[in-house]
């Protein structure tokens, strides 16, 4: 697989600046936002199989990723069960942790390098000083961020809806098959 570091024609710093605009990162922004908040990120490479984010996790959690190449999985603990399902896969262009980067709560769920990746890492303290100098920008990219969050809020509800939806057919098919057994007659004995 060619990278996309591989291209001579593209600086890494225009790569990352090109992924921050894709729809799946902030769309909102314009390309020359996204190059000068490229210049407040720093570059990570992680390893295959590596925990990129722990679920629960209190400290150090107040960065966010944009992943720039390579895949993450997006788990979730599966209450009671001590087990983990695997929510989402996370590519080029996606960003993972940006609710770590505004309130800096505990992580919603564990991310798992599933190849080695790149990645360009904003911090809080870097989005502070972004904010600092350039309050115009800091400005555009919170509204950017936010509406990702609402976007995702959006298309969590909706699938909350269906679940119950589902939840509630179920419920209904097993009081009609708990009818039916309570109705059969009983057997001579």
């Amino acid at each position: 697989m060619s990278s996309l570091f591989d291209s001579p024609e593209l600086a890494p710093e225009e790569v990352a600046a090109r992924l921050l605009v894709t729809p799946t990162a902030l769309a909102d922004l314009t390309i020359a936002d996204a190059a000068r908040i490229v210049g407040y990120m720093r570059p990570k490479l992680i390893k295959a199989g590596t925990v990129v984010i722990h679920e629960g996790e209190v400290k150090g959690n107040d960065y966010m990723l944009l992943v720039l190449e390579g895949d993450i999985a997006v788990e979730s603990e599966l209450p009671g069960l001590h087990e983990n399902m695997v929510v989402n896969i996370m590519g080029p262009g996606h960003l993972i942790g940006e609710m770590g980067v505004l309130d800096g709560a505990p992580r919603s769920a564990t991310c798992t390098a599933n190849t080695d990746i790149a990645a360009a890492v904003l911090s809080r303290t870097a989005l502070m000083r972004l904010m600092r100098e350039d309050p115009r920008l800091g400005a555009r990219l919170l509204l950017a961020i936010s509406k990702r969050l609402a976007d995702r809020l959006r298309e969590t509800t909706r699938k909350l809806k269906t679940f119950a939806q589902m939840n509630k057919a179920l419920q209904q098919e097993l009081q009609v098959v708990m009818n039916n057994r309570t109705n059969l007659p009983r057997g001579r004995g």
